[in-house]
């Protein structure tokens, strides 16, 4: 651990929201020393993180994101990994995984011995103190969030998991295309929405506005609900 700019604060867990600034550290990673809001850059960004290496459900979790990662790329979302434990003991995991999963993460794993980084993003309590290599997975349950965080260092999207269930990729990869798409043409998405589905112009659109992102028209079965093709670019 290098050093963190954030000090956490006695909040409940979960108080970080949607819009939300990303609080910023920098660190030691399985592929260096970054700077987490210089890493972010100009691009989307997906923290992952873990409550404790070789872990099963969180293993298979990095085994599949290794297969999918050019979906990943083709949104220009790049991933990062965090997990209480050590870069070393993150390398010998990443062994462990290709062995089992049939896949090798090639993205960066973060590593929080201190468990600094998993207290600035309220993930765990400001009061837990002590080595992560004594805590175990049941200790650190908590952290099992999924971040999308947009160009602008915001937060977009939060999910959280519990150790027992695997994280839903197609849902992680469904709520990166939303606000890809809100960011690109004020368009919003409806329920259990797939790529190629018809999208929601938002309210604060005016009719005139909308024709120039759907310019085939619109179906309005309700003044607040414009529903149209989803466009192209």
């Amino acid at each position: 651990m290098l050093d963190t700019q954030t000090t956490p604060h006695d909040t409940p867990l979960g108080s970080l929201q949607i819009g939300d600034a990303v609080p910023d550290f920098a660190t030691e990673t399985t592929h260096g020393p970054i700077r987490f809001h210089e890493w972010i850059g100009q691009s989307w960004r997906v923290l992952f993180s873990h409550p404790k290496d070789f872990t099963p459900i969180c293993t298979t979790e990095l085994g599949h994101m290794a297969k999918i990662k050019p979906e990943f790329d083709r949104r220009n979302a790049k991933i990062i990994d965090l997990s209480v434990d050590s870069i070393d003991h993150h390398e010998k995991w990443t062994t462990d995984i290709k062995e089992t999963q049939g896949a090798t993460p090639d993205h960066p794993i973060i590593g929080d011995t201190d468990l600094s980084i998993a207290k600035a993003w309220r993930m765990l309590p400001a009061t837990v103190s002590g080595d992560a290599s004594k805590r175990t997975a049941a200790d650190n349950q908590t952290v099992r969030n999924v971040f999308v965080i947009a160009p602008d260092k915001t937060i977009n999207l939060i999910l959280v998991y519990p150790m027992t269930t695997g994280r839903n990729f197609d849902e992680v990869l469904r709520v990166i295309d939303s606000p890809q798409l809100w960011a690109g043409h004020k368009m919003a998405t409806p329920a259990r929405r797939k790529a190629g589905d018809d999208v929601i112009i938002a309210g604060s659109v005016c009719d005139e506005g909308a024709i120039q992102t759907c310019s085939n028209g619109w179906k309005a079965p309700r003044p607040y609900l414009r529903m149209g093709p989803q466009p192209k670019g």
